[in-house]
């Protein structure tokens, strides 16, 4: 078969050609014919195979496709999941945060009059001690009693008498200096911690705590019954290298003088 019989092989469609140039009856007796045929058989059934693996190749293509879609859906959606419990994570430890906070101030608050408790107080008159002694500083301590607290209450009741103590603390607190720390040592005494002061600044603001309270009004309370609301005084100064519990008892030792004296006073032990 000569090479002009085949000017198209190179062309689009080659094999169909090629196939069309074998059925011609001018080619029937061409000794290569068999040959040519068997090549051409060989040449579609690789073509048809080459079909197949494009066609299985854009099958898998396209199944990865939707696979990688799927699992790119699948992240989103768990990424919106962890954000989201991310979001009520953070929510929920800034309640514990805040519920521990409130926990902790009420365990060191007097519920009565919101100052701090004795459990607070203990605290802070131990790191006081320490620090003092650090330093060889000093500091003050204060113990406060209402004068005829339980008249009150026998006369006006608990809730008069409540009320009396609020008041009380809140002269206190205005009274002070806003380094010192005050609270509510237990019934009706008050204790007010005064770091770094000599006897003379804090014999000062003791006796700044009693005027005030002296003038207090508390308007419940009827006038010629109980027409002053007093509080006595007992003040020490902390010796550096006594122990806190040492100041403590000066300072009740010197209340408990402050009363024996007539109350409505100071007393320095």
């Amino acid at each position: 078969m000569p090479d002009s019989d085949f000017p198209a092989v190179k062309k689009a469609q080659p094999l169909a050609h090629f196939a069309a140039l074998l059925d011609e009856p001018a080619h029937a007796d061409n000794p290569l014919r068999p040959a040519c045929a068997e090549l051409l058989s060989l040449c579609t059934e690789q073509q048809e195979r080459l079909s197949r693996l494009v066609r299985i190749s854009d099958g898998y293509h396209d199944i990865s496709r939707s696979q990688n879609l799927s699992l790119h859906a699948q992240y989103d959606r768990q990424l919106r999941r962890l954000e989201k419990i991310t979001r009520i994570s953070d929510r929920y430890q800034q309640s514990l945060h805040e519920l521990s906070a409130a926990l902790e101030e009420a365990a060191l608050s007097d519920a009565l009059t919101g100052l701090h408790n004795r459990r607070y107080l203990m605290e802070r008159l131990k790191k006081e001690t320490l620090r003092n002694d650090r330093k060889a500083g000093s500091f003050a301590l204060a113990i406060l009693d209402v004068d005829y607290f339980k008249s009150i209450n026998d006369r006006f009741g608990h809730e008069a008498g409540d009320f009396a103590l609020c008041q009380i603390a809140q002269a206190v607190q205005s009274s002070i200096r806003e380094y010192d720390i005050c609270g509510r040592w237990g019934g009706e005494e008050f204790l007010i911690l005064l770091p770094d002061t000599d006897l003379a600044s804090a014999v000062q603001v003791a006796e700044r705590i009693r005027q005030e309270i002296a003038q207090l009004h508390l308007g419940f309370l009827d006038s010629s019954a109980l027409p002053h609301t007093t509080v006595s005084i007992g003040l020490s100064m902390h010796v550096p290298g006594e122990m806190y519990s040492a100041t403590l008892d000066r300072a009740d030792s010197a209340l408990r003088n402050a009363k024996s004296a007539g109350r409505n006073r100071i007393e320095v032990s």
